[in-house]
């Protein structure tokens, strides 16, 4: 019962702290940020959770093969958005050289395949904090 405070406290802070992940990846290529600082924000709001619940309630929320195949989507993501510039006659990650429409300057959809990729690198490193935290935590459990 002495952990009451944190468990409340940390359940209602979660949301907001993957809230700004997802404002950081969506936004960094407007301002600072992006895929992977987004990503380490969520990765380590998923951290708080399993520090302060448990790996088994951490587990039921996203269990570790979950983790693992999202981090190969990421991944996969990023080659595949990669690949448009080359499927389109251009140099692998190119915008505005293969056609895509970059916008207007400043808005949230300006930056052409930008915004997409670091959706992918921001999936990647979240999942990718996450797995890593798990193998160390069973790893110390084992001994």
């Amino acid at each position: 019962m002495h952990d009451f405070i944190l468990k409340e406290v940390v359940s209602h802070l979660i949301p907001f702290i993957q809230i700004y992940g997802i404002y950081v990846i969506m936004h960094g290529h407007l301002s600072p940020g992006g895929g992977f600082s987004g990503g380490m924000v969520l990765g380590l709001s998923m951290v708080l959770f399993v520090l302060v619940f448990g790996l088994r309630e951490g587990l039921k929320k996203i269990s570790h093969n979950t983790s693992t195949v999202v981090e190969s989507l990421g991944t996969a993501w990023y080659a595949t958005v990669g690949l448009v510039g080359v499927l389109r006659g251009a140099s692998f990650l190119v915008n505005k050289a293969a056609g895509i429409p970059t916008g207007q300057p400043g808005e949230l959809l300006s930056s052409g395949l930008i915004l997409v990729i670091t959706v992918g690198v921001g999936v990647k490193v979240g999942s990718t904090i996450l797995t890593l935290f798990v193998e160390l935590i069973e790893e110390g459990s084992e001994e």
